[in-house]
């Protein structure tokens, strides 16, 4: 994978190094591209999103871990506040429909917030706790941050830190978080 380090969405995926270096007109056309997001100023150009200004610019290249370029890989988030997890969303492999939700004590919620279109009701296990535990020390030192995490091969990955989760825009998943249902969970944050 060749991606930026201070944008969202800029990346390339090479499926064979050797064959990309061979294919004049399709390195030329991720160099220009690249050369293009390393002049932009994402924290203007991608929905205000202030945290990304004053990031030096780099390119960065490393493996992709994946099975199937096509398919997802499992994933965790983490929404943190002041270093304290308050809600967890486990997102299956292949797909971002299928998920479950947990709370601060990774007890399942099964009738507050679903970020996909069925819900999974897949107790916490190893995985799901270290995710949890690393997240603590990770957003210790910001009021919110959402740790996200992904599960290749049964090992666990750190992705990014996301302070703007869907750039503070998605509207469905707001009313569904702040809905009268999870009034228990807005008042605990």
């Amino acid at each position: 994978v060749i991606k930026c380090n201070h944008g969202c969405k800029w990346q390339y995926i090479i499926k064979d190094k050797e064959e990309f270096l061979k294919n004049k007109r399709l390195f030329d056309i991720v160099k220009r591209n690249m050369t293009g997001w390393l002049k932009q100023d994402y924290s203007i150009w991608g929905c205000f999103e202030l945290q990304y200004s004053g990031i030096e610019p780099k390119i960065l290249i490393e493996p992709l871990l994946r099975n199937d370029i096509n398919k997802n890989v499992e994933e965790i988030h983490v929404y943190c506040f002041y270093g304290i997890p308050k809600m967890i969303i486990r997102i299956e492999e292949g797909t971002n429909n299928k998920t479950t939700l947990y709370d601060e004590k990774l007890n399942i919620i099964d009738d507050v917030f679903s970020m996909g279109d069925i819900n999974i009701y897949r107790p916490a296990d190893d995985l799901l706790n270290q995710s949890f535990d690393l997240s603590k020390q990770m957003s210790k030192d910001f009021m919110f941050v959402r740790v996200d995490w992904m599960i290749y091969q049964n090992k666990l990955y750190f992705e990014e830190l996301t302070f703007t989760p869907y750039s503070g825009f998605n509207v469905n998943a707001n009313n569904q978080l702040f809905s009268k249902k999870s009034e228990r969970i807005k008042n605990g944050l």
